[in-house]
C-alpha cells in the first residue's frame, strides 16, 4: 500500500447556493510537489482551507500518515505539521518580519520574550533555503516577494512538513517566480510534501511531480506531469481546447486619446526620490500600449497619477485634448476613463458590498440606477448585474447578492473587468488584468481587450507577465527606475531583449 503524507478522502463542502467541493479525493505522497489545478471558483482554495482547518467539511475524512485526523482549526493543522501560504497574505503590516514569523509561537522564559534565539533560527533558515529577508524590516515597507518569503519562513520556523502554497506566484515578478520554484524544489528534496495551487500551466509543468484537476467543484483526475502536456491539462481544467495566443489584427491607431507630458510623481517610501521621473508618451485610439517592467519601477505610481489616485509633482495630462491634470477621480471616470486596478481589494471592490452593488460603484448616480429624488432603482441594478455575471462568467454562490468577500480571487477580478469594460470607456487602463485568472478566463479577457481596441478605444496595459506583454500589446514602453528607457515593437523584439531593457542593461531615446 502506498505511503501518503496526506489523504483527503471523499471531501464535500457546501456554502449557500453552491457545493464548493463535491466528493473530492486528493492524495499527497511524501516528498512530492503535487499541483492542484482548476478554473476560478473550481474549489481549490476551499479544499486547502479544509485541510488547514479554516473550514469543516460536511462529509469525508482526512488522514495523515495513514491515520485519521480531525482538524478543527489552523492550530490543529500546525500541530500536525501542516502550514499554508495564503493567496492574500496573512501578515500584520505594522510588525517586523521577525515578529510576523514568530507570532503565536513566541519563545519566552518566565513570560519574557526571547527574540535572540528566534532571530538566530530565522536567519539560519533564510540562509539554508535561500530566502534572504531582513528580520527587522517592517512588512508594509517590503515588496510582495519579500512578504511571501516571510510567509514561507513562518511555515519553516514552525517545522511544518506539509506545505500548502495557494496561488503563490500571482503577485510575483518573473525573477521572483523563478526563485520560488527553486525554493520549492529544494524543500521537496528535504523531504517536505508540497501542495501547489496554480492556474499557470508553465509553472506546473516546470515544478510539479503530479497534478490533480478540479472543475466546478468536482474531481476530474490526477496525472503524472512527465507524461502529460499543457494542452491536455487545459482541456481537463476547462473542458475544451484553449487558444494560448491572442488572435488579433494589426493595430490601426488614429487620434491621440491620452497625452502624458513630463509627468513626475513623488515616491512615498523614499522622501528624496521620485517614483516617476519626467515621463512622456501618448496612447491613441485603436492601439494597446503596454508599460512593461520589473515590479517596483514606477508603474504603480504612473497609473495612480493618470487615474487620479496620486497628485502629480509636475507635468501635464491631456485626455481627448482636455487638461485633466487636476481633475477629480469621479470626473475622470465619467469622462470615459476606466481603471482595472492592481490591487483588487484596496481599489477595486468594497468587499462587504454585494456583487450587484460593486457592479454599479461608479454608475449608481446615473438615471438608469437612481431616481430623480435619489432612490436606487434596485430592480435595474439587479438586471444589470445579472447581465454582466452572465456575459463574463462571474461565478458566485448567490448570484448578484453574493458578498464580494465570499467570492474567489479570480471571480472578484472578473467582476471588476466586467464593470470597467462595460462602461465602454475611451481609455481603458488595465493593470495586471489577468492576475490570478485561469487559462480559459485569460483567453476570454484578452479577447475582450482586443475587441475594445478594435472598436476604436485606447488601451494602456500594465503587465508583469512577459507572455501577455508580447502577445497583447501593439507597442511596448519599458520602465526602469521611474523612467521610460525604451520603446519596442513586439513583432520585432524578443523576450531576451525586453528583459535587458527591464533590468536597466539597455536603453534608447523614446519619442514622446
Amino acid at each position: 500500500m502506498e505511503n501518503y503524507a496526506i489523504e483527503m478522502l471523499n471531501i464535500t463542502k457546501r456554502f449557500p447556493g453552491i457545493i464548493a467541493n463535491d466528493n473530492i479525493t486528493l492524495q499527497l505522497r511524501k516528498g512530492e510537489i503535487h499541483a492542484l489545478l482548476g478554473e476560478n471558483g473550481a474549489g481549490k482554495s476551499t479544499l486547502m482551507s479544509v485541510l488547514f482547518g479554516l473550514y469543516q467539511p460536511e462529509e469525508g475524512v482526512i488522514k495523515k500518515d495513514g491515520e485519521v485526523v480531525k482538524i478543527n482549526d489552523p492550530n490543529d493543522a500546525n500541530r500536525l505539521g501542516i502550514g499554508m501560504v495564503h493567496q492574500h497574505f496573512k501578515l500584520v503590516e505594522c510588525f517586523s518580519v521577525l515578529d510576523n514569523i514568530i507570532l503565536g509561537v513566541e519563545p519566552n522564559t518566565a513570560g519574557f520574550l526571547q527574540k535572540k534565539e528566534a532571530r538566530e533560527k530565522v536567519v539560519a533558515l533564510s540562509e539554508k533555503y535561500g530566502l534572504q529577508v531582513d528580520p527587522d524590516a517592517i512588512i508594509e515597507d517590503i515588496t510582495v516577494g519579500m512578504q511571501q518569503r516571510t510567509e514561507i519562513l513562518k511555515m519553516l520556523y514552525r517545522e511544518n512538513e506539509i506545505l500548502i502554497f495557494d496561488e503563490p506566484t500571482a503577485v510575483l515578478t518573473p525573477q521572483e517566480i523563478e526563485e520560488l520554484m527553486q525554493i520549492m524544489k529544494g524543500l521537496a528534496k528535504e523531504g517536505k510534501s508540497i501542495l501547489f495551487i496554480s492556474h499557470k500551466l508553465n509553472e506546473i509543468m516546470e515544478v510539479a511531480d503530479r497534478c490533480s484537476v478540479l472543475r466546478k467543484g468536482k474531481y476530474i483526475g490526477t496525472v503524472e506531469i512527465a507524461k502529460t502536456t499543457k494542452e491536455e491539462l487545459s482541456r481537463m481544467m476547462v473542458g475544451r481546447d484553449v487558444e494560448f495566443v491572442v488572435p488579433k489584427d494589426p493595430a490601426k491607431p488614429t487620434d491621440v486619446v491620452l497625452s502624458v507630458e513630463g509627468m513626475t510623481v513623488a515616491s512615498k517610501s523614499h522622501h528624496n526620490k521620485n517614483a516617476v521621473s519626467n515621463v512622456s508618451f501618448k496612447v491613441r485610439k485603436g492601439e494597446i500600449v503596454c508599460i512593461a517592467g520589473i515590479d517596483g519601477n514606477g508603474q504603480t505610481e504612473l497609473v495612480y497619477g493618470i487615474s487620479g489616485l496620486e497628485p502629480l509633482k509636475s507635468g501635464k495630462l491631456e485626455y481627448m485634448g482636455r487638461d485633466i491634470t487636476k481633475l477629480p477621480i469621479r470626473k475622470r471616470s465619467v469622462a470615459g476613463i476606466s481603471h482595472i486596478p492592481e490591487d483588487r481589494h484596496k481599489h477595486g471592490l468594497v468587499l462587504d458590498y454585494s456583487l450587484e452593488n460593486n457592479m454599479v460603484l461608479q454608475r449608481y448616480f446615473e438615471p438608469e440606477f437612481t431616481s430623480r429624488i435619489g432612490f436606487l432603482k434596485k430592480d435595474n441594478i439587479r438586471k444589470y448585474a445579472e447581465r454582466l455575471i452572465e456575459e463574463y462568467d462571474v461565478r458566485s454562490g448567490q448570484g448578484p447578492i453574493t458578498p464580494a468577500r465570499a467570492m474567489s480571487g479570480g471571480n472578484q477580478q472578473k467582476a471588476i473587468i466586467a464593470r470597467e469594460i462595460d462602461k465602454d470607456p475611451k481609455l481603458l487602463i488595465a493593470v495586471q488584468p489577468t492576475r490570478g485568472l485561469d487559462v480559459g478566463a485569460i483567453e476570454f479577457i484578452h479577447k475582450q481587450i482586443v475587441a475594445h481596441r478594435d472598436k476604436g478605444s485606447a488601451v494602456l496595459l500594465v503587465s508583469l507577465e512577459l507572455e501577455e506583454v508580447m502577445s497583447l500589446s501593439d507597442r511596448i514602453l519599458v520602465m526602469y527606475e521611474g523612467e521610460i528607457v525604451g520603446e519596442l515593437d513586439p513583432k520585432k523584439t524578443t523576450v531576451e531583449e525586453l528583459g535587458l531593457y527591464m533590468a536597466g542593461a539597455k536603453r534608447t531615446e523614446v519619442k514622446a
